[in-house]
């Protein structure tokens, strides 16, 4: 990690930065001089958090907006928020995400680990486009997963999942969304390098939003197998902030290099498909 202040006169929005590899990269960003503008839920939390990263960093530039990603109608404040007070968007981390055990839907009437996995970085991308398109070499960097690889895209059944299901199942259909969206958005958001990673298993507070098996199933492995949070941060930040990174789009990455996908990843159908599907339910 460098320790420069090249990214002095950047504006990075970073959601999900209160925990985990938000934290990392938005510390990461702070300490190389960027403006940096994070995104939480909690409002005690964030505002915690907020102080935490101003000390370390030494750097008076960072922001807090609140907003639960979940919820479009939070998400549109965030990005009016955001562009009320800000110029230009050089950088936008997609990364607010998690795994509901449970069934639910969203205030909007949606599954929950559908909504805000993927609507929310769908919505947030999609409104704050002409920012990111007005700001010469900005960037779209979204938080997948291997998960991806159990992935199904079925247009007609991922937004609400009838059959009551969630968990695994929807996780891995929301990681795919992911990568999908980020292949159909590197086709319309042209001067925007968009890209999405998978961070590996990490050690973060990830599931621990669930009770039960799942829950203590997840806590229990990740002492045993799962990466530090600064090393799951390790491709998120070079795909926000290095020179190599920059001539990528529409790519998946896993440890600093572009990552092989499952078929399904690579449908350009099933991209478009899921790409209308996100409009229409957003409008």
């Amino acid at each position: 990690m460098w320790m420069t202040h090249d990214l002095k006169g950047k504006v990075f929005l970073v959601t999900g930065a209160t925990e985990g590899i938000g934290k990392v990269a938005a510390l990461e960003f702070a300490r190389r001089g960027a403006q940096v503008v994070l995104v939480g839920r909690n409002p005690e939390k964030s505002e915690r958090v907020l102080a935490q990263l101003e000390s370390q960093s030494q750097n008076d530039q960072l922001e807090l907006l609140l907003g639960d990603m979940s919820k479009l109608a939070d998400v549109r404040a965030v990005a009016a928020a955001f562009a009320k007070k800000h110029d230009r968007l050089d950088v936008l981390v997609n990364n607010a995400g998690a795994i509901f055990s449970d069934y639910k839907l969203s205030a909007d009437g949606f599954e929950m680990t559908f909504a805000l996995n993927h609507l929310g970085y769908f919505l947030l991308t999609k409104e704050l486009l002409p920012l990111l398109q007005k700001t010469p070499g900005s960037r779209v960097v979204s938080t997948s997963s291997g998960a991806h690889q159990t992935g199904k895209m079925d247009i007609d059944y991922i937004a609400k999942r009838n059959g009551k299901s969630a968990g695994f199942a929807a996780y891995g259909d929301s990681k795919l969304a992911n990568i999908l969206f980020t292949r159909a958005l590197a086709r319309r958001a042209k001067g925007v390098a968009v890209n999405c990673f998978h961070p590996g298993f990490v050690a973060t507070g990830f599931a621990q939003n669930n009770e039960g098996i799942m829950s203590r199933l997840i806590g229990v492995t990740a002492k045993l197998l799962a990466r530090t949070p600064e090393k799951g941060a390790e491709t998120l930040i070079w795909l926000a902030t290095s020179p190599e990174a920059a001539t990528l789009s529409g790519e998946y990455c896993h440890d600093c290099k572009p990552a092989k996908t499952s078929k399904l990843a690579r449908d350009e159908a099933a991209a478009e498909g899921l790409w209308g599907l996100s409009e229409k339910l957003c409008s």
